[in-house]
């Protein structure tokens, strides 16, 4: 009886923590929107047109929108890839979950690196929001085991040691992160 209580507070637990991802990756994507397949489709001729336009009169300032977009680019493609490991993994652990014969160990064992996966995706929406919140136009943070990577965007001369030093303080002080698990990350625009 008492096994039955502990897996299904456990449950419970990695239910709650799936919902709250869920509940910010939400609430992170309406602030931006979500896009609609004919407007997208519709700024990737415009784009297009753009850049036929932009190579034909080499106008200055067109290399800087460029690489704006370029690194723009490289924020949600991060994302993406980021979402799609994810929910490969989580559809391993579930697999591995519900397969017949699996032992309690083997469940106990997917059922935390699930809900371990789910802390790990609120933190990173979290650290993401609040460097949002600092001034940055844009950034994407990865957790992996006992690290953390986070890219922000930075001018072609790089990041100051000010700038690193907010960045640094606002995770650690947020989180349980130390300095030395940190790595900043620079995407340098192309101008």
């Amino acid at each position: 009886m008492k096994q039955h209580w502990k897996r299904n507070l456990t449950v419970l637990t990695v239910v709650l923590f799936v919902a709250a991802a869920v509940y910010f990756n939400w609430s992170y994507n309406q602030q931006f929107g979500v896009p609609d397949a004919d407007m997208v489709m519709a700024e990737d001729d415009a784009m297009d047109k753009a850049d036929v336009k932009s190579k034909e009169e080499s106008e200055p300032g067109a290399d800087k929108a460029q690489a704006e977009q370029s690194a723009s680019d490289y924020f949600a493609q991060a994302r993406l890839t980021r979402q799609q490991s994810r929910d490969e993994a989580l559809n391993l652990l579930e697999s591995a979950s519900k397969a017949e014969g699996a032992s309690q160990e083997t469940i106990d064992s997917a059922l935390t690196a699930i809900a371990a996966m789910a802390s790990d995706s609120m933190t990173e929406t979290r650290i993401e929001n609040l460097l949002l919140a600092k001034g940055y136009v844009d950034c994407v943070a990865y957790i992996t085991g006992d690290s953390i990577s986070v890219a922000v965007p930075s001018p072609p001369e790089g990041l100051t040691s000010a700038q690193v030093a907010a960045i640094t303080d606002a995770i650690t002080s947020d989180t349980d992160f130390s300095a030395s698990q940190l790595k900043v990350v620079e995407v340098k625009s192309e101008t």
